[in-house]
């Protein structure tokens, strides 16, 4: 599908302000990250309890939130006011998730599930089965092996792709493509850290999915290059590339607005549990169709010999 037919945009001479822009983004990331002492992480990664509940009738997160300021479990005040209560599906349907706390009471996540039974004891279901969706505990080792985990499936993630690019194309091509992959995720882990959004297992997923999708819009374009640079020797490499991605333009518009619109639909109607999945993905997409196009091209061109 040509939805833009014979462009001939200079990408490459025309890169300085696509330079700083990127620059900007990754100083405040990084910046954001610096200040904050890293990205916020879920329980999933600190460990903590996650409880799920579910009332008879709709209830107001403020209103939840207020009453959990103060707690009395086994003559110790709580307060749990901070913690991130959210609904989900509806508006009857509740979760609250509890970093670790130090002394933890004894049947901690039964004695809190009483402490939201009667916090609205109108909506209150006569079966108490009915109330409790789920109760979930992670301890902080597990959360910290959860942490290795991700950060090694990132790496391995990011080494076989140096290793397939640099089969498959030139080392050059793959540096290209570590960039933009490390563009893509510094600067969407930059956005959560700047929102104060946390970092879940799923988001994780999100960021391996990001990884995925930048580096198949850069393998498109690398492969226009590589084609061209075949056919067409008369060319610098800078018309060349320019050339590959003009060739490619359609075709990567179409793949990222199909896809941006899938996830959008998601963040806004999927609902609070792939909230922060779908966000990522959103942010990923747009980053990610810059980066091929603006960030791994232009990495290629100045580590290429100039002809």
């Amino acid at each position: 599908m040509q939805i833009i037919k014979n462009s001939n945009i200079d990408f490459i001479n025309n890169s300085k302000f696509t330079i700083l822009l990127s620059s900007a983004l990754i100083l405040a990331s990084i910046f954001s990250l610096v200040i904050n002492k890293g990205p916020e992480l879920s329980i999933d990664f600190k460990g903590g309890t996650l409880i799920a509940v579910n009332y008879t009738k709709p209830v107001n997160i403020n209103d939840l939130r207020s009453k959990l300021k103060t707690v009395n479990i086994d003559g110790k005040n709580f307060d749990f006011s901070s913690a991130e209560i959210k609904h989900f599906g509806n508006e009857s349907s509740v979760a609250l998730r509890i970093a670790n706390i130090e002394n933890e009471p004894e049947n901690f996540s039964g004695k809190l599930i009483e402490v939201l039974k009667n916090v609205f004891p109108d909506a209150y279901p006569k079966n108490k089965n009915d109330f409790i969706l789920s109760i979930g505990k992670v301890s902080p080792k597990v959360g910290s092996e959860l942490s290795g985990k991700a950060i090694m499936a990132i790496i391995y993630a990011v080494t076989l792709i140096l290793i397939y690019i640099s089969l498959r194309f030139e080392f050059v091509f793959a540096i290209g493509a570590i960039a933009a992959i490390a563009h893509d995720v510094t600067i969407t882990l930059g956005i959560f850290s700047i929102l104060g959004y946390e970092i879940s297992l799923p988001v994780v997923a999100a960021f391996l999915t990001i990884v995925g999708y930048s580096l198949n819009d850069t393998i498109v374009i690398f492969d226009r290059i590589r084609e061209n640079l075949k056919s067409i020797k008369k060319d610098s490499i800078i018309d060349t590339v320019n050339k590959s991605i003009n060739e490619s333009l359609s075709r990567t518009i179409v793949t990222s607005l199909t896809t941006f619109f899938v996830v959008l639909i998601l963040f806004f109607f999927g609902g609070e549990v792939i909230r922060y999945f779908s966000f990522a993905l959103i942010i990923g997409v747009l980053v990610g169709t810059y980066s091929s196009i603006f960030v791994a091209s232009l990495v290629v061109v100045y580590m290429q010999p100039k002809t």
